[in-house]
Parts: structure tokens; sequence; C-alpha cells
């Protein structure tokens, strides 16, 4: 909502929630932005996922910013984790991560300029017991992005990684957040638009010389 507020058409992704993807295009057009792209396939089958980002590719141009915002997580002790919930979060986290972005990035070479925004998370900087899998897959990120950027910064292409903390969204859902918010000095869980301010001055004209950087969004979080 926010990058449609500044003007982007947004190819807004999905999985299976189409309904309220639409939602969300609906409040982005009511807001004075363009009309946005519904896009829905699933990150983690990585061969459809690579398909259709070359596809939209093709039919719509390069797009002048990525933000790869998707992910998802199954809680649990390392030692009771299943071969397919390890298998679920490292395809979707870092699968889709390899699918969308790769095709998008040949895309932006050839145009000599883009933005690329992973989000990560503080879990990945100060570890969360429970979200081993989750962890590794938002660390990952963080590699991948540095190393990225070093490769993309002479054709004009910056890649950055938001690492929220404690952020109003579905993902707090069981979470023990009274005892976590004691190493919260701010005092208080954020908010998505806090999130968000960072995340378009990323995709902006304004960002062109930062570049490889992780950017905390976590009221101060303690990273140990």
């Amino acid at each position: 909502m926010a990058l449609g507020a500044d003007g982007f058409r947004v190819w807004l992704h999905y999985r299976n929630r189409e309904e309220a993807a639409r939602q969300v295009a609906r409040e982005i057009v009511a807001a004075g932005g363009p009309e946005p792209l519904l896009v829905g396939f699933d990150l983690a089958q990585r061969q459809q996922a690579h398909e259709e980002t070359r596809r939209l590719i093709e039919e719509q141009g390069t797009p002048d910013a990525l933000v790869l915002n998707a992910g998802i997580t199954r809680n649990g002790l390392f030692a009771l984790t299943g071969d397919a919930e390890w298998d679920e979060v490292i395809g979707t986290n870092l699968g889709g991560f390899f699918a969308v972005a790769r095709p998008m990035v040949k895309a932006m070479l050839r145009q000599r300029k883009g933005r690329i925004v992973l989000l990560s998370s503080v879990a990945a900087q100060r570890g969360n017991p429970g979200q081993v899998a989750y962890a590794a897959t938002k660390g990952a990120l963080i590699a991948a992005a540095r190393s990225l950027a070093l490769e993309l910064a002479p054709r004009g292409i910056t890649v950055n990684v938001v690492a929220p903390g404690l952020v109003e969204t579905e993902m707090l859902e069981g979470a023990p957040v009274k005892e976590l918010m004691s190493m919260v000095p701010v005092g208080r869980v954020g908010r998505p638009s806090e999130v968000a301010h960072v995340i378009r001055y990323l995709c902006s004209d304004e960002a062109g010389y930062v570049t490889g950087q992780v950017i905390g969004v976590n009221g101060g979080m303690w990273m140990s």
C-alpha cells in the first residue's frame, strides 16, 4: 500500500488468499494508487514460480523494484522437526527467493537499474528457540543479499535487507510477546507501516547509494 501511494504499479503476489489480495488492491486504488496486478502462485513450487515470474516480465516489462517479503514458519523444537516441515520452510523462504529473484535480476541487468529488498527477521540476527528452520532461511537471505549487492552494484542495482522485530502481523500468533517485550527498549510492538516506510525508501531513487545493508526495524531489540 505504501508503494502504491508512491505511484508504483504493484504486482501483488498471493499464494491462496486471493480475496485478501483483492482487498489490498482495492485499498491501494481507493488511496489513489495505480491498480495493482494480482499474481497467484506458490513460491515453494520453484519451476512454477520461475516460469510465472519470467512470463510477467515478458508481458509487463521489467519492474523497478522487487520486494520479497513472503515467509512462513513452522515453530517447534529442532529435535522434533520433520523433514516435510523443514523442506516447506526452506522451499518457501529461501527457494522462493531463488525462483523469483533470478529472472528479476536478469531483467534488471539488461536495463542497468533496479531495487531489491529482502525481508529477513530479528530471529536471524539473535536466534529464537523453536525457529531453527525459519532463522536459518532468514540468515541465509542476509548472506545472499550481501553477496548479490556486490555483484549488482556496478550495474546500478541495489540489494538491501529489512529485518523486522516484533510487528503486528499474523506471525505473532502464539508467540510469547509479553516475555519478549523485556528485550524491546521502545516498549511496544511495531506497526507494519513502520516497516513499510523503510522499504519504500530503499525502493526510491534517493536510496541509490545504499546497498548491501541490513536495516533492523525492531524497537532497539537487544541482539544478545
